[in-house]
């Protein structure tokens, strides 16, 4: 078993790419939100085992880590924040679970060349998730730096 507060996320990421591009199951120890009876988050960490079949590793919007994977306990798809990670140990079972498909590419609606205003709310509707983009950095807008 591995404990990540003794290793570095860079290992940590070799290991589990190592393990995704083998097939090889991980089991992982993590700390996950608690639900209620209704199904809410209650905003309270418990730690927890599962054995997981990764399928993908990504980043966060706020530049972490995150891996999605298919629980074997429970055969859903599952996401987990690397950062919430304990332990984990890699093990050289292969896969059993199909994971989902991934989504298909769906064509927009052509644009409307007749109206500048209409063009302008169909980019918007297009790039939905640029459209509350706001640099993180303040734009310099002196034009003697421009020189």
């Amino acid at each position: 078993m591995r404990h990540t507060k003794t290793q570095t996320t860079t290992k940590t990421l070799i290991d589990l790419y190592k393990a995704l591009d083998r097939q090889h199951v991980v089991t992982v120890s993590f700390l996950k939100e608690e639900k209620d009876d209704n199904g809410k988050k209650t905003g309270c960490l418990v730690e927890t085992v599962r054995s997981l079949e990764l399928y993908e590793i990504r980043t966060t919007r706020d530049g972490g880590f995150a891996f999605a994977a298919m629980d074997r306990e429970t055969g859903e798809a599952r996401t987990v924040r690397l950062d919430r990670v304990s332990a984990y140990t890699v093990h050289r079972m292969g896969y059993v679970l199909d994971r989902p498909a991934p989504t298909k590419y769906v064509r927009p609606a052509p644009a409307p060349a007749c109206d500048a205003q209409a063009l302008f709310f169909y980019e918007l509707a297009r790039d939905q998730d640029d459209a509350d983009y706001t640099p993180r950095t303040r734009i310099p807008t002196d034009a003697a730096l421009a020189a």
